[in-house]
């Protein structure tokens, strides 16, 4: 059985560091793609990052790269997103997921956590 969970959200300031975790169980990450996605009250869910099986290759959205990083552990089955000079516009819930490499879609979520960015 598959399991997300994430932790690490909160309220910071604009300009701060946080680091969502995500502990994953049922997954192994040779053969699943790890991504984080993003809703903003009133929006579609968006991707942020997705961290590949075997070589890990990282992907990020425009919108976060050169900011945030998404990262994985697999002694300790944890996916991270360090997320630095966060701004308001990150306010939102993110959520954790994985998908088998072949898949389109992904078929595992986390309950999701709350960033909140104050300006």
């Amino acid at each position: 059985q598959v399991q997300l969970v994430e932790s690490g959200g909160g309220l910071v300031q604009a300009g701060d560091s946080l680091r969502l975790s995500c502990a994953v169980s049922g997954v192994t990450f040779d053969t699943y793609i790890m991504g984080w996605f993003r809703q903003a009250p009133g929006k579609d869910r968006d991707f942020v990052a997705r961290i590949s099986g075997g070589l890990g290759t990282a992907v990020y959205a425009d919108s976060v790269k050169g900011r945030f990083t998404i990262s994985r552990d697999t002694a300790k089955n944890m996916v991270y997103l360090q997320m630095n000079s966060l701004k308001p516009e990150d306010t939102a819930v993110y959520y954790c997921a994985a998908r088998k490499t072949l898949r389109r879609d992904y078929e595992y979520w986390g309950q999701g956590t709350q960033v909140t960015v104050s300006s």
